[in-house]
């Protein structure tokens, strides 16, 4: 239903709370008028976007509601949408452009080049590392003796926050904000160090494949963030979008193997063995209990969880032609600033706590971009949605020599 540039549309505001997606577009509290010509005041790109594909979104800034709705060509209803499970998409955002972020970073660097300033290691970071790390073996000790239901209320309640971000902190690491890049080795043996109270070998695999990343967003068979075609086909239920929501640690696994597998490392090998020792080691020493703590706060941290949404708000696209979403809500207290996700690609090597000076810097490049007000609020409408599934994803054919890591 996306696709049908033949649609006619038309747009309804009022003014009030509804309920709205959480993403929000362009200035906040202004007025739209029914007709995309007298937008005067949206961005360019908002309006070119809006001009050329019909679409359904839904926005809730707060203090204005509105539905873009389009008129579809009538299609037969399958089993499941009878049942209520209406399909939404049947493939990528396919598109033959270049990914904005290099083009904006030169842009603000030309015009801002005291950002520069920011860029290198976060002194503070490898000792909030060591704090965690420390929280989460005090915590072992302490659930070693709990009945089992406080165990799991724990390992939900607290283990799940600690390791989700342990694991936000290991993306900080990847990008050598640590120890800076002259010291690109400490940086890996840290995000080992940082790896242990995740339970699951992690840290080595992931600077990998997320460099590929951030170097070719959207590049098929090489971003493995997008998810592969059956997810795409599968997920496509209101029910079974919980369950890919539920089992994205095990997607996010297994993804790599199926996209883009690559040879097995030295530094991966260490990687698996320091923690395999370390999880026996732990069983050895304190039984069965904190073991479990660490791997169902790891799977449940990045499963079913509030900070999970940022999964989802990244780069699916809520938006029509919008790659890359910013949240700036209290989560980022706990994410590294994760949650700043335009400013951080396009100026990956500063670390997450100087994020926000970039959009202080230069507020005029990230102001009228659509960004979130809410992580759990992605979650739901993602799952609620129709028109949203794990095609929801912009894709690019590459062009030229591809040098991954």
């Amino acid at each position: 239903m996306f696709g049908d540039r033949n649609a006619t549309s038309y747009v309804e505001s009022a003014v009030g709370g509804g309920g709205g997606a959480s993403v929000r577009g362009g200035r906040r509290r202004r007025s739209l008028s029914p007709r995309w010509e007298e937008e005067e005041e949206a961005s360019d790109c908002c309006r070119a976007s809006r001009e050329k594909y019909a679409q359904t979104l839904r926005f809730n800034p707060n203090l204005l509601t509105f539905n873009v709705t389009v008129g579809v060509r009538p299609q037969l209803l399958t089993t499941l949408e009878k049942m209520g499970n209406r399909m939404g998409r049947e493939d990528y955002e396919w598109v033959y452009t270049d990914q904005p972020h290099a083009d904006r970073r030169k842009e603000i660097l030309a015009k801002y080049p005291e950002i520069k300033s920011l860029m290198g290691p976060d002194q503070r970071l490898k000792w909030i590392v060591c704090m965690m790390v420390v929280i989460q073996f005090l915590a072992f000790y302490l659930v070693k003796d709990l009945d089992w239901k406080w165990v799991l209320f724990w390992t939900y309640a607290f283990g799940s926050c600690i390791n989700h971000s342990m694991t936000l902190a290991i993306h900080e690491i990847s990008h050598n904000t640590a120890f800076g890049n002259s010291k690109a080795m400490w940086n890996r043996y840290f995000a080992m160090f940082a790896n242990l109270p995740i339970g699951l070998p992690y840290s080595a695999s992931f600077k990998r494949y997320h460099l590929d990343h951030h170097r070719y967003l959207g590049g098929d068979g090489i971003d493995v963030d997008i998810p592969t075609e059956f997810e795409g086909w599968f997920f496509c239920t209101r029910f079974r979008k919980f369950v890919w929501i539920i089992l994205q640690p095990l997607f996010y696994a297994v993804r790599p193997l199926c996209i883009n597998p690559k040879p097995v490392s030295q530094l991966e090998l260490t990687n698996v063995a320091v923690q395999v020792i370390f999880d026996i080691l732990l069983w050895w020493m304190w039984g069965a209990k904190p073991v479990v703590y660490m791997l169902a706060g790891s799977m449940l941290g990045m499963g079913l969880h509030p900070i999970s949404g940022h999964f989802i708000a990244e780069h699916y696209m809520f938006l029509k032609g919008h790659e890359t979403y910013s949240y700036y809500g209290c989560l980022n207290l706990l994410t590294f600033n994760v949650g700043y996700h335009n400013e951080h690609h396009d100026f990956p090597s500063i670390p997450g706590r100087r994020l926000p000076l970039v959009k202080k810097i230069a507020p005029e490049y990230y102001d009228d971009l659509p960004q979130y007000t809410s992580w759990v609020r992605v979650l739901y409408d993602f799952i609620m949605d129709d028109t949203l599934s794990p095609y929801s994803r912009i894709k690019r054919k590459l062009k030229g020599d591809v040098k991954q890591e």
